[in-house]
């Protein structure tokens, strides 16, 4: 399981790529008259709360999220869940270790070195602003600001070419902080054992202050 936003990822506000938007919310675009805000950025101290949604499967599960000294980790559900995945950037490393999905027999950890809190920043900053929106799923309605990443494979000029979407998502941040992450849907082929390619995650808190952020002692392990 790699995260788009982490990496980042069925909740609360957009309409999934079915079309159907998630039951706990929809989402309503406010007028756009205001010039364009800076992109999202992932702050190098926070702690949140939420749950992660993988809508085809049926399946819901605690999720937090949090970032300390620049170093961050995601952990979605536990040993009690039907599905249990941490996904870190530590010490300029990403990580993913999945505990638990259906159908999923092998659980190393897999690395990817040379990736830190600045690289997935500098991949927000190409981020494409769709919309300024509400979600009204929420307790209190938010106002956010929604945009659009996305790596796709080969790059080519526009046209009638072959690709495929490697990491896509959505990401909807706080109208008044680019900093404060409120809803991720992540698509592609980071999302490799979804069998439609896509999952949710959707904070109900998201703090300012330091959180707590522990490499598993399996990626710990000499290769």
């Amino acid at each position: 399981m790699v995260a788009l936003v982490l990496a980042a990822p069925p909740p609360v506000a957009a309409a999934s790529r079915s079309g159907t938007a998630p039951s706990s919310g929809t989402v309503a675009a406010r007028q756009q008259g205001s010039p364009t805000p800076p992109p999202p950025r992932l702050p190098r101290d926070f702690r949140g709360k939420g749950k992660w949604i993988v809508r085809d499967l049926g399946i819901t599960v605690p999720f937090t999220w949090e970032g300390r000294d620049g170093d961050s980790q995601m952990i979605a559900g536990g040993p009690q869940y039907p599905i249990w995945f941490t996904n870190l950037i530590y010490h300029d490393t990403l990580y993913t270790l999945t505990y638990k999905w259906p159908g999923l027999n092998e659980h190393p950890c897999s690395r990817i070195p040379g990736f830190n809190l600045e690289a997935l920043n500098q991949g927000f900053e190409n981020a494409r602003f769709v919309g300024p929106e509400t979600l009204r799923g929420t307790h209190p309605q938010r106002k956010v600001n929604h945009w659009r990443v996305g790596v796709v494979f080969p790059e080519l000029p526009p046209g009638n070419h072959p690709r495929l979407p490697l990491a896509l998502g959505d990401i909807y941040v706080d109208e008044h902080d680019r900093g404060t992450f409120w809803q991720v849907l992540q698509f592609g082929v980071q999302n490799l054992y979804d069998p439609e390619l896509d999952e949710w995650l959707v904070m109900d808190t998201f703090e300012h202050r330091p959180g707590t952020v522990t490499l598993p002692r399996r990626c710990d392990l000499p290769e």
